[in-house]
């Protein structure tokens, strides 16, 4: 009663009622509740803090999952339905926050959950993106780039925290402004910060699309996450970037540190400080020279911030291990400049392997390197990664710092992706076994009790067919296109990059496509449904989006083929259109080439909710396999070691691959007179050519093995039964998946909030 009160306060207050106002109008009473609830709450206190420094949060809607941190989603479903209200609708209203792109913010975001829910002082810090990385739509069945202004509706989650710090460029200074995002814990009282920091002035949208003068940095600096820097003046935006947010950062954490009443020297006593990845990495100059400036000699200013900052590596692909000439940074940043060539000294003084260096002979600033020198913990996010990591990628630093590596890997909040996204199986699993593992995952391993139960099993099959259903609705109403809820949903959604083989799929649609259309006809329909953004820069991502948004054209207009199979691209793929595809997908893809994916967080969202694995034995794969059983998924491919032994000795040429009729004859479906009708000649053109002479993340080295057995794997499915056993493990099994168990492993092993001196 007192929570309807409080509601019916807050509506008369604007003069509306619960009943009578639009669905937008009772979002925004909700979330001012919500709000005043979370104003309620403390942060949690101790001895040491944690500042997780990330450049994405991929938070997604918060509305419910605050609402069910809060305790209130239940009680206010309820009120709302006694109105003639739907929650689930309302929902619908809420924008999407758009300060992430895929798996790297996403899991800061669970890890921010899971780091209240589990009562650790700690803090986000990342940028306050106004128009995100970019809203995507398809125009001629090409990806076109649009600002996403999701900070433009009335009475967003954002509070003004009242603070600023002024960050020092190399020819003129920004003040930097804070604002918070409130991240309540489970049902615990607690209520942790996300703070983001954005300009006084910022830019109006772009325009044309998402294009802007990257030189007009006193306004565009917190425009777009990870701007185009296929010229000079994005990679320098970058960098402008990420010193802001480590220079605004910095000057938080110590003055925070002398508010907790604690000295700068007591620094690594009190604090921790996460490196999410390497766009962070300046904070570790930054502090220094913060460090030094507040009295401290170097040598002990170095000391303290390398006994404070932990680095966490989520690739190995040399891009994502970002490298800087030396003169962006004299340009931005020129007072950081001679504490990282003092850094640089002092490395070369210990070790003359040039891999190990943190400036190269060209003079780029390799800021992993750093990170690993001056830090006291590096790890992988997998444990296949983090052995590849010690073994090979970063072998030369594991030999000289043996006690830094470990592996943390990754995790999701069930919170989230399962008691928010899939009701249906949430309620019945409680129903089963409790709800101990709401806060326990783990607690799901009990369902393993039950694996011969029938009747479970059989409710099992109706929860998905649910979840399928509602997917198909959603399809309708959002894209007009009608799918089958009978057939088998066959889902890959990550973001766009050659080594998660989107193109690898896309084969296997032209593949089945040609068998039907020859009278092989499958046991039941198959849609394959895709979510991905590709990086505006990068082409053969686009034109993988173009040939799948082609397929698409041509496979669901041909009346005769449609009926057995569809694909289905998702626009704007974001965290509200996985909350809607994940409970309902049978066959999760994760095709990565094996050693590319560091982890994947995917994969796991997808098995907590019954999908059954098709995949590579890459990332968390490994540990899935392991865990769900090697029966209970669908593993195909080369391996690690295969593959990494094929790029060392250059050894895989994709001509050879001509020779086999079956495979030349599905590459060259991409050019030929149906597909050139719909497509455009030179962005299919350039993708056959790259699968002829180049392939580089070696699609056609596994394609013959991923169509035997996803076709097993599709066949399998009709075997109810079987099937059914197969979602039980998986589910059952998924509990080591949470991020609440990554985080407690973060904090045992590394950040030790919780010890005293």
């Amino acid at each position: 009663m007192q929570l309807e009160q409080k509601l019916n306060e807050i509506m008369i207050s604007k003069n509306l009622d619960i009943r009578s106002c639009t669905e937008t109008q009772l979002m925004h009473g909700l979330l001012q509740l919500v709000k005043e609830y979370e104003d309620s709450l403390s942060p949690t206190e101790g001895h040491k803090k944690l500042y997780y420094l990330s450049a994405e949060f991929l938070i997604g809607k918060l509305l419910s999952t605050n609402m069910i941190n809060l305790g209130i989603y239940d009680e206010m479903e309820k009120i709302l339905s006694a109105n003639g209200r739907s929650l689930a609708q309302i929902e619908q209203f809420e924008p999407e926050p758009s300060l992430g792109n895929g798996g790297l913010g996403r899991l800061a975001a669970c890890f921010l959950d899971s780091i209240a829910s589990l009562n650790l002082p700690g803090d986000g810090i990342g940028i306050n993106y106004h128009y995100g990385l970019f809203r995507q739509r398809f125009d001629n069945f090409k990806q076109v780039e649009t600002p996403d202004p999701w900070l433009d509706y009335e009475n967003n989650w954002l509070k003004s925290s009242g603070r600023s710090f002024n960050v020092e460029f190399g020819s003129f200074s920004l003040d930097a402004i804070m604002y918070d995002l409130l991240i309540p814990g489970y049902k615990n009282g607690i209520c942790n910060k996300l703070h983001l920091f954005d300009i006084k002035e910022p830019a109006a949208p772009p325009d044309n699309g998402i294009s802007f003068d990257k030189t007009d940095i006193r306004h565009q600096l917190t425009s777009f996450l990870y701007p185009d820097d296929s010229d000079d003046t994005g990679k320098l935006l970058r960098v402008y970037q990420q010193y802001f947010l480590v220079s605004a950062a910095a000057q938080l954490i110590l003055a925070e540190l002398d508010e907790r009443g604690y000295k700068p020297e007591e620094l690594s006593r009190h604090v921790v400080i996460h490196i999410n990845d390497t766009h962070p990495s300046m904070i570790i100059p930054e502090m220094i020279r913060l460090l030094i400036k507040s009295g401290l000699p170097m040598h002990q200013a170095i000391q303290e911030v390398q006994l404070s900052c932990a680095y966490t590596n989520h690739t190995i692909l040399a891009e994502a291990l970002e490298k800087w000439p030396s003169e962006y940074l004299v340009q931005v940043a020129p007072q950081i400049v001679p504490i990282i060539e003092e850094l640089n000294r002092q490395t070369k003084q210990k070790y003359d392997d040039p891999e190990v260096q943190i400036i190269d002979k060209t003079g780029r600033i390799h800021m992993a390197n750093m990170d690993i020198h001056y830090g006291f913990s590096v790890n992988g996010v997998a444990a296949l990664h983090t052995k590849i990591l010690q073994d090979s990628e970063l072998n030369s630093f594991y030999k000289i710092y043996p006690n830094k590596f470990n592996n943390k890997t990754n995790g999701i909040t069930f919170r989230r992706w399962l008691m928010n996204c899939n009701k249906p199986l949430s309620n019945l699993i409680t129903q089963q076994i409790g709800d101990g593992w709401h806060n326990d995952a783990e607690q799901l391993e009990e369902l393993l009790d039950i694996s011969n139960d029938n009747d479970f099993l059989s409710k099992l099959i109706d929860v998905k067919s649910q979840n399928k259903l509602r997917l198909s609705h959603w399809l309708k109403s959002s894209y007009n296109i009608e799918v089958d809820n009978n057939a088998i949903f066959d889902i890959q959604i990550k973001r766009l990059h050659q080594y998660k083989r989107q193109q690898m799929n896309a084969l296997y649609a032209i593949w089945k496509y040609k068998q039907i259309k020859s009278g092989m006809l499958p046991a039941r329909p198959i849609v394959m449904i895709f979510g991905a953004k590709a990086a505006p820069a990068y082409t053969l991502a686009k034109d993988t989006i173009h040939l799948l948004l082609c397929l698409q054209n041509l496979i669901n207009n041909d009346e005769s083929a449609a009926q057995w199979l569809k694909l289905v691209m998702i626009e704007n793929y974001n965290v509200t259109a996985a909350e809607k595809l994940i409970p309902a997908c049978d066959i999760s893809e994760q095709i990565s080439l094996a050693s590319k994916e560091a982890s994947g967080t995917g994969n796991m969202k997808f098995m907590a909710n019954g999908a059954i694995t098709l995949g590579t034995m890459d990332g968390a794969n490994v540990e899935i396999a392991e865990l769900a059983g090697q029966e209970n998924i669908y593993i195909f491919g080369r391996s690690s070691s295969e593959v990494i032994s094929l790029y060392e000795h250059n050894n895989y040429r994709s001509c050879d691959y001509w020779q086999d009729d079956e495979i030349l004859d599905i590459i060259d479906f991409i050019i030929s007179p149906e597909m050139l009708r719909v497509g455009d000649p030179s962005s299919l053109t350039r993708l056959y050519k790259d699968f002829l002479t180049k392939d580089y993340f070696m699609a056609l080295l596994d394609l013959k093995d991923y169509i035997r057995v996803k076709e097993k794997c599709l066949n399998d499915y009709e075997d109810r039964n079987l099937w059914s056993h197969k979602m039980l493990a998986n589910i059952a099994r998924s509990g080591f998946f949470s991020s609440d168990r990554t985080i407690r492993e973060y904090e045992r092993d590394i950040w030790k909030l919780r010890a005293r001196d």
